[in-house]
């Protein structure tokens, strides 16, 4: 085999920048090679270009847009209160939300629900009118009496909370991911007095009362907690009928607009409402979960 001997590339760029010319000088060698009867030696080659003071123009407009983006942003706090809820209330937190239906398994079997048209009359009864809404005033209340340090009454508040769930299988869900939160909650998202705040109360802390206490020791503000609490809920129970109909992703998401506003409104009600306003009136809704317990062929824990 002929030898061979390589020389690498080598490139110098110098840059000089004057108030009315930039002008740039580059100076590159390119490979030399040498092998026997042959010899190969390329041109040194410097380029010089001059640039007008466009550039001064173009540095000055990037600047301008980035004080603009900047003066509209987060400040710390809200960043922070933003990226917590994202985290506590994504699918991804480990609560274990996916294996449950809230009877939605049932309904499906039974035939009460058998598309988008009727998958979001009854997500909209549920979140209006059935748990949804009882969830949401719990968080509040739960959310109030953390503020205020009242341990008493979060401890009534708690206990009431997982005394409303209708069903078995109900009082496994909530009372599972409420536990699921608090533990991963002290693990990796601590605060002072949580420990303090959660020994007070003498019964686990179901699912809504969970985050309600999480939220307040840290300082998320109330109204964005309940909101995207909800649109957790509402996500969660349509991704199991999306399993169990089936639906698509995009008649999915179809059913999550539709119930835009019934999220938007039944927050609204939670932040006025007093525990003396608590109710449910999907019986129906509460049925399925109870039957659901007995159901022969089942994907979902309740």
């Amino acid at each position: 085999m002929p030898a061979m001997r390589m020389v690498t590339t080598t490139m110098r760029i110098t840059i000089t920048a004057t108030i009315t010319t930039v002008t740039i000088t580059m100076t590159m060698i390119t490979t030399i090679m040498a092998m026997p009867r042959m010899t190969m030696v390329t041109t040194i080659t410097t380029t010089s270009i001059a640039i007008i003071p466009t550039i001064a123009t173009a540095t000055s407009m990037l600047m301008t847009t980035s004080e603009r983006a900047g003066a509209g942003g987060l400040d710390e706090d809200e960043a922070a209160a933003l990226y917590r809820l994202m985290t506590w209330l994504s699918p991804a937190f480990p609560v274990g939300g996916f294996s449950y239906s809230s009877g939605i398994e049932w309904a499906v079997e039974a035939g009460d629900i058998v598309d988008t048209a009727t998958l979001a009359d009854w997500l909209d009864a549920m979140l209006g009118d059935g748990p949804g809404f009882c969830d949401a005033t719990f968080l509040v209340q739960a959310y109030r009496a953390t503020e205020a340090d009242k341990k008493t009454a979060l401890n009534e508040i708690a206990e009431l909370a997982a005394a409303f769930v209708p069903s078995r299988e109900r009082q496994l869900e909530t009372s599972s991911q409420g536990r699921a939160f608090i533990e991963i909650a002290r693990a990796a998202w601590d605060a002072d007095g949580l420990d303090a705040m959660v020994a007070a109360c003498r019964t686990p802390l179901v699912y809504p009362v969970a985050v309600g206490v999480v939220a307040a020791m840290h300082g998320v503000p109330l109204a964005s907690t309940l909101h995207a609490f909800l649109h957790a809920l509402v996500s969660n129970w349509i991704s199991a009928a999306s399993r169990l109909i089936p639906l698509g992703q995009t008649d999915s998401q179809r059913v999550l607009v539709r119930l835009e506003a019934a999220v938007a409104a039944t927050a609204n009600r939670a932040l006025n409402a007093a525990l003396d306003d608590l109710g449910s009136a999907t019986f129906r809704a509460d049925l399925a979960s109870l039957r659901h317990e007995t159901q022969y062929t089942r994907l979902f824990r309740s």
